[in-house]
């Protein structure tokens, strides 16, 4: 945030691309630059929950490489990342090669099923800096990698769908994929649909940021690609666009004022990654009726600023620290861990759009909490039967 700026103040369009781009140097650069030189299990700090250590060292790694990637993916695929995409692809390099210092152990624990996923979703979100400019060798040591997460098997929960991306990922890079995580990730999220754009994590509804941290973003790659043409795919094809609207909808929406939003459920240390969903139906132009881009572009910017700009977010050597607005260890789970943490990344979606999209170069917006709270005279909101 530059100095003087009020958080959560509607600024003007010239510069806030470019204060976006420095927020995922500052966030995304140690992780890039550390495993382009083979150097990340060396330099990167792992903090977590007293006892987790010797586990969250087995995946924390993959971690912020993929949740890293997965964010940044439609930037490197838009070729105005410079250095960056080059630094990605070498990062696969040294996580994939199991001659490497920083190679990351596909499959050894549950919690790389996850990472796997995220790193296989940025590789959909940039087909032509992720997968085809990756060298041979390269992908075919990603493929098996991705295909050793199987030996972990998803629980009936959201995990559904990190199968089914890995699978989705292993066909775009032209591995052979299984069509059963898929079918089935589809087929339950189908049932746990709960209605207003609002999924079950399984049969139950959480309170939590999961439907936009993991359930729609992953569900619409899974659908888009070839492998979501299983099962009850096609009917999901149909309908799950327009609930992740709906959702989108919600969630800007809670966005306050100042940039803040609700300390409710698990993962919150995950900061501004909770509107995952909003960057992704940004990036899609797909956003509600009567959401205009910059008031999006406005909130997420208020968000970022909120929690990447509050004291404490990064040690002294640039790595993001548990919590949601400073260093708040307390706010972490026991699988959360230093690489966890870069799934905040996920709410730069938007940077994949071109510099004279009307998401960068309309006039500020403010968005709908800022607008009633100031006594403008709104649309009311309504549930939504999709």
């Amino acid at each position: 945030m530059a100095r003087g700026e009020k958080t959560g103040a509607a600024q003007p369009t010239t510069g806030v691309r470019q204060e976006w781009i420095a927020m995922v140097e500052k966030t995304a650069g140690p992780v890039l630059t550390a495993l382009s030189q083979r150097r990340l299990k060396q330099v990167m700090p792992v903090e977590c929950k007293p006892g987790q250590e010797e586990s969250r060292r087995l995946c924390t790694y993959l971690e912020a490489l993929g949740r890293t990637l997965c964010g940044i993916s439609p930037w490197l695929e838009s070729g105005t990342s410079g250095k960056y995409a080059e630094l990605a692809r070498e990062a696969i390099a040294a996580g994939a090669n199991s001659a490497s210092p920083d190679y990351m152990p596909f499959g050894s624990i549950a919690q790389t099923l996850v990472d796997a996923a995220f790193l296989g979703l940025g590789i959909l979100r940039a087909p032509k800096e992720l997968n085809q400019k990756l060298p041979e060798k390269t992908k075919q040591l990603l493929i098996k990698g991705l295909q050793q997460t199987r030996t972990q098997k998803a629980g009936m929960s959201n995990w559904l769908l990190f199968a089914a991306t890995v699978e989705a990922a292993i066909e775009a890079l032209g591995g052979s994929w299984e069509k059963a995580p898929v079918e089935l990730a589809l087929a339950k999220h189908k049932e746990w649909y709960l209605g207003d754009g609002v999924y079950g994590d399984g049969p139950h509804f959480h309170a939590d940021y999961y439907d936009s941290f993991v359930i729609h973003p992953f569900m619409l790659a899974v659908l888009e690609s070839p492998v979501g043409k299983v099962g009850v795919g096609p009917e999901l094809v149909e309908v799950e666009p327009k609930r992740a609207i709906r959702y989108a909808a919600i969630q800007e929406r809670m966005i306050a004022r100042d940039g803040t939003w609700p300390v409710v459920g698990r993962s919150i240390a995950y900061r501004c990654g909770a509107f995952h969903l909003l960057a992704d139906m940004a990036l899609r132009q797909q956003l509600p009726e009567h959401v205009v881009p910059a008031q999006v572009r406005g909130a997420l910017t208020a968000a970022m600023q909120a929690s990447l700009g509050a004291r404490g977010t990064y040690d002294s050597n640039g790595w993001l620290t548990i919590g949601l607005a400073g260093h708040q260890p307390s706010l972490g789970e026991p699988y959360i861990s230093t690489g966890s943490l870069y799934l905040c990344l996920e709410a730069f979606l938007p940077l994949g759009l071109p510099a004279d999209a009307p998401f960068w170069k309309d006039a500020p917006a403010d968005w709908t909490a800022r607008r009633v709270w100031a006594g403008q005279d709104l649309p009311n909101d309504h549930a939504v039967d999709i």
